[in-house]
């Protein structure tokens, strides 16, 4: 069989999806939440006088239908209440997720996207509030009055500036006196970290968990010799919650041990954390849901950072007018118009699609409102994207970093997808609900004896939900409950 190369010119014809700059710019402020949008808002501001806060903002009216706008030739508004919209950025999402304009792979840009935007707002957030005094400059501040020799002072400085966060010395002495110049002999760096070990908080620079705990139990008034003993010598046991076998061992009334061990349980692990404030996110919901008695059922609006009504400047109209003679002033005053104006329709676009999204969700999830979190129902992402008729990548990007507040308290809006299998009844449960029972038994079992793995998954089947052990342990482990030897109580 014989084969041709044809160098005939033939015309293709297909139809592609145009990425223009506003639809981009509309799935990047679609994901932003109500801390990054607020510092979006304030950028466009300051980078385009053709926008403005309409007056009134302060009270956040519910915005209107944003009228047309003269656009440039081929670009379209995005449509408030449009629910095509859904479908256009879907195929806008799918293509930018994956090709720039050269065809090549880039991979998910959300992420990257994400990334930088965490960056700026963890700037923004240390830009807000004093900085606390790290761990390493209040040990300092303690090494400076303490009366060492000059040699002493300089191993002791080192010794602090290789403490990790949680104060623990993360090195061995050796390791350490090979960095350590011009050189120095082992007894002066154990006596230099003696000194130290002394400084507040009690517990710092350990070696070890067990130094950790010595040290602080020396700096407690009182008799702790038992619970020291039990630390040094008994430390596996402890762990292991085998008290008969250390009273024992000790020749003491189990009594006691558990008397030490109260004192044990005081103790931290990580005392270099009980100095540093340690800076949380701050959290501004985007959507706020309540109760209306008068219909009984529940309302989603916004919160007031996710209201801000935006214009073009009435000043840079009449400019557009009076600049009818001069091409090059009428083109810049053009520009930052259409700039505006695309801003100001991703920005609504924003809202509606938010508000439809949270409004189908707490329809899904009522009976969590009611009841809590146990009553978490099967929601799939694919099933809501298949109700509004897109992919699911674009329901993920508009409830991604997305809070809301609810009569439950502020959770995240991802919060209330997850997947679930159904109980006796035939009732979808979510995996969290699933989660909330395993906690709901471990804390009514016997503490005397308490429930095993196996005798957990029996009293999930006596409620007609079917799970594995694995699946016990595995939430066990995320909630933080121990196995069932370790939660004895004697």
């Amino acid at each position: 069989m014989s084969q041709t190369l044809s160098q005939i010119p033939r015309h293709l014809l297909q139809q592609q999806q145009r990425l223009t700059p506003q639809l981009i710019q509309a799935m990047d402020i679609l994901q932003l939440n109500a801390l990054a949008l607020e510092e979006r808002l304030a950028q466009e501001l300051d980078a385009n006088p053709a926008l403005e806060l309409a007056p009134g903002d302060d009270d956040y009216p519910t915005p209107e239908p944003a009228g047309e706008e003269e656009r440039p030739e081929g670009e379209q508004a995005l449509v408030v209440g449009d629910a095509r919209e859904f479908e256009r950025l879907d195929n806008l999402v799918r293509e930018y997720d994956w090709f720039e304009d050269d065809g090549e792979h880039r991979g998910t840009r959300s992420r990257a996207a994400a990334a930088e935007e965490g960056d700026v707002k963890l700037e923004a957030m240390a830009n807000t509030a004093a900085r606390s005094v790290s761990l390493i400059e209040h040990l300092e501040a303690q090494w400076a009055l303490t009366d060492v020799d000059d040699e002493t002072r300089r191993l002791g400085v080192a010794i602090i500036n290789a403490l990790d966060e949680n104060g623990r010395l993360p090195v061995s002495l050796d390791e350490l006196l090979a960095e350590i110049d011009p050189p120095a002999a082992l007894p002066l760096l154990k006596d230099a970290l003696a000194r130290v070990q002394q400084l507040d908080p009690p517990g710092i620079a350990a070696r070890s968990v067990q130094e950790c705990l010595v040290l602080q139990l020396e700096a407690q008034p009182g008799d702790t010799q038992l619970a020291r003993r039990i630390i040094e010598d008994h430390f596996d046991d402890l762990r292991r919650n085998r008290l008969p076998q250390i009273a024992k061992a000790l020749r003491v009334e189990i009594d006691q041990v558990k008397a030490a061990i109260e004192v044990i349980r005081r103790l931290s692990l990580h005392p270099g954390l009980e100095v540093v404030e340690r800076a949380t996110p701050t959290i501004v919901p985007d959507l706020i849901v309540e109760y209306n008695d008068r219909d009984d059922g529940y309302d989603v609006r916004l919160t007031r950072a996710n209201q801000r009504d935006l214009r073009i400047s009435e000043e840079f109209r009449a400019e557009l007018e009076n600049t009818r003679g001069n091409k090059q002033a009428r083109e810049f005053i053009r520009s930052k118009i259409d700039a505006a104006a695309a801003i100001i329709d991703a920005f609504r676009f924003r809202r509606e699609r938010l508000l439809e999204v949270a409004r189908a969700v707490f329809q899904a999830q009522r009976e969590f409102l009611e009841h809590g979190e146990q009553h978490i129902r099967v929601l799939r992402m694919s099933d809501m994207a298949a109700q509004f008729g897109c992919d699911p990548s674009t329901i993920s990007r508009t409830v991604d970093d997305k809070w809301v507040q609810t009569p439950r308290g502020i959770y995240p809006l991802r919060r209330f997808f997850t997947g679930g299998k159904e109980d006796g009844n035939g009732e979808a449960l979510g995996w969290d609900s699933i989660k909330a029972k395993v906690q709901e038994i471990v804390s009514g079992e016997d503490k005397a004896s308490p429930l095993s793995d196996d005798e957990i998954v029996a009293k999930l089947e006596a409620e007609g939900i079917s799970i594995k052990r694995r699946t016990v342990a595995k939430y066990r482990a995320q909630l933080g409950i121990p196995a069932a030897r370790q939660r004895r109580q004697y």
